[in-house]
């Protein structure tokens, strides 16, 4: 569970992390009165679940109550990336002299945690990490170690942070560390963390994501799920017992097995294009199978082409392809289908398709040909539409 920004400062709190003071707001005139307790200047972020709030302007600077009045009643409302605003978080403005990153979570292949620090924040970790691999400073914990503070000099001396900041962030650290275990986190990130002018570190923004698993040791989590503003593509999958998670591109995915479906979705990057979700329909993929995971690609504005990767193992592709014609005849589809379907019986699934294939429904025998053909039918559907637009 992902939280808001105002509810990871919360969060940190509890663990003597220190953070900008500031408040909640739901309305123009809660804006205000948050900002009269701060104390000017203020900054008006946005509540969203997701990056490019700034870029939005979603994120705006106020120097009095009037400016507060007007960026609170042109931020609430705002539609960033397909999540409507509907809470502000109103908190003093910082003076910046330095920006820094931060962030502890799980290294799966290593088995160990992960932290990394970096003396270049304020931007995108991937960024950073594409632009200057150097610039961050990774830390293997060994959850039976744990970080302490000796541990955390020499991680904040190797990533190279400004002096006067050292000693400061070490201790920060250990406490975000605490944050990430004690309070069972998937994730506890600070981006950035910053240096102020006159010398103080502090947490100028919190991304924080809990286990879901630990949910039973957490009963005061139930907040955080009253708050939840669930994709509708999502909740829709949910209820029809998919595992779904909504992306940003325009190729739907429908793969059996989270392996397979994550390997999907990376050759339809690998071949320039975004895929619009990642959906594992598991080992059953028969007609009421694939007819709801149709339904809910189909229900998806933004996607242009679907790509249906099936591999039969214990799973026969003859049935596969047979949920996959009754499925047709279910669920008026606006994209075209490609299919990849391979492992056992596929010859037989292969030809049972062969009557219905059609510029509608097109059959490739490897993933990547599937791939290239579902990434060129997007762009291809997608350049249609905007000429129409224009038109």
């Amino acid at each position: 569970m992902d939280l808001y920004e105002y509810q990871g400062k919360q969060y940190f709190a509890r663990f003597g992390i220190p953070t900008s003071r500031g408040g909640v707001a739901d309305s123009v005139d809660d804006a205000v009165a948050q900002a009269d307790a701060a104390g000017y200047p203020v900054v008006v972020k946005a509540q969203v679940k997701v990056g490019g709030r700034g870029k939005a302007g979603g994120i705006k600077l106020a120097g009095d109550a009037d400016e507060v009045r007007a960026h609170a009643a042109a931020i609430l409302g705002m539609d960033i990336k397909g999540h409507v605003v509907r809470r502000l978080w109103i908190e003093h403005a910082s003076d910046i002299a330095a920006e820094y990153y931060a962030s502890f979570t799980l290294d799966r292949l290593a088995k160990l945690h992960l932290g990394m620090l970096s003396a270049t924040g304020g931007v995108e970790i991937e960024q950073v990490a594409e632009d200057n691999p150097g610039a961050i400073a990774r830390l293997h914990i060994d959850p039976v170690q744990g970080l302490d503070a000796a541990a955390a000099r020499r991680w904040v001396d190797e990533a190279g942070l400004d002096h006067k900041a050292r000693e400061q962030a070490a201790e920060l650290l250990v406490a975000l560390y605490r944050c990430y275990v004690e309070g069972d986190c998937d994730l506890a990130e600070v981006n950035p963390l910053i240096l102020t002018t006159d010398g103080r570190v502090h947490a100028l923004d919190a991304k924080v994501t809990l286990d879901d698993n630990a949910a039973f040791r957490h009963p005061d989590w139930a907040e955080y799920a009253a708050t939840e503003t669930e994709d509708p593509r999502e909740k829709m999958a949910k209820e029809k017992g998919l595992n779904y998670i909504g992306l940003e591109g325009s190729v739907g995915i429908i793969a059996n097995g989270a392996g397979l479906a994550m390997s999907t979705c990376d050759v339809v990057n690998q071949v320039g294009g975004q895929p619009a979700n990642f959906l594992d329909i598991g080992g059953g993929a028969n007609a009421d199978v694939m007819s709801a995971a149709l339904e809910v690609i189909n229900a998806d504005p933004h996607v242009r082409a679907i790509f249906v990767n099936i591999f039969g193992g214990i799973t026969r592709v003859d049935e596969v392809a047979k949920g996959v014609i009754e499925a047709l005849g279910r669920v008026d589809l606006r994209a075209p289908i490609v299919l990849r379907l391979d492992g056992t019986n596929a010859e037989e699934g292969r030809a049972l398709l062969i009557p219905h294939l059609s510029d509608r429904l097109i059959a490739e025998e490897t993933m990547m040909a599937a791939a290239r053909r579902a990434v060129a039918l997007a762009n291809q559907t997608g350049a249609h539409d905007a000429s129409e637009e224009r038109a």
